[in-house]
């Protein structure tokens, strides 16, 4: 539960940082922005993994 955790706290940054880049030009925010994007894709990957382990487990 806590990565699934870590993932919303991401998603929240992420979603400021897309807002300052889509809304108000900051190209800072928009490399911010990718990089929250690549935390997420290995979180979710991580979570998938790990809820498979549990689900063979049984």
């Amino acid at each position: 539960m806590e990565k699934f955790t870590a993932l919303k706290e991401l998603i929240e940054t992420a979603e400021k940082d897309a807002a300052a880049f889509y809304e108000k030009g900051n190209n800072a925010a928009g490399t911010r922005l990718r990089n929250a994007m690549q935390q997420l894709k290995v979180t979710a990957t991580d979570i998938r993994k790990e809820v498979t382990e549990k689900k063979n487990a049984k």
